[in-house]
């Protein structure tokens, strides 16, 4: 009895401390969502959708195409990578940059079979307009 009459005295103790140190008028300094950071939280979490999505198709993992896409382009640096559909295709895309050379080397390794789909060189004023081109489609959904 004794013991259970002590514990309820602890746990009261702890909770009026707790309390206590919580009662502060302190300014909050968190901002209340806006719909705009609404909205890109919802975008960020429907491509992570995908992007998982993706990721249960293919059946090459993310290390090995990595390692087929440099092998074909000796020296290179992987500057970014995405999976992603395109025509049709699963593949993992990668923007290898070479030293000494301008633009970058894009390689597309497939997703399913793990062999190389495309090797296309793509100079500074390619990669400008697939930006500006993928831009453009971002916002239009």
């Amino acid at each position: 009895m004794f013991r259970v009459l002590a514990l309820a005295v602890a746990v009261a103790a702890t909770t009026s401390i707790a309390g206590a140190q919580a009662t502060g008028t302190y300014k909050s300094t968190v901002k209340p969502a806006s719909k705009t950071s609404t909205a890109k939280r919802r975008s960020v979490m429907k491509k992570a959708e995908r992007q998982a999505a993706l990721q249960r198709e293919a059946k090459i993992p993310e290390a090995t195409a990595r390692a087929t896409a440099l092998a074909e382009v000796p020296n290179g640096t992987v500057k970014s990578s995405e999976l992603e559909r395109e025509k049709g295709k699963l593949i993992y895309s990668y923007d290898i940059s070479v030293p000494g050379k301008t633009g970058i080397e894009e390689i597309a390794v497939n997703a399913i079979d793990g062999s190389v789909v495309s090797r296309e060189h793509e100079t500074p004023k390619m990669e400008k307009k697939e930006a500006a081109k993928e831009a453009k489609e971002k916002k239009a959904k």
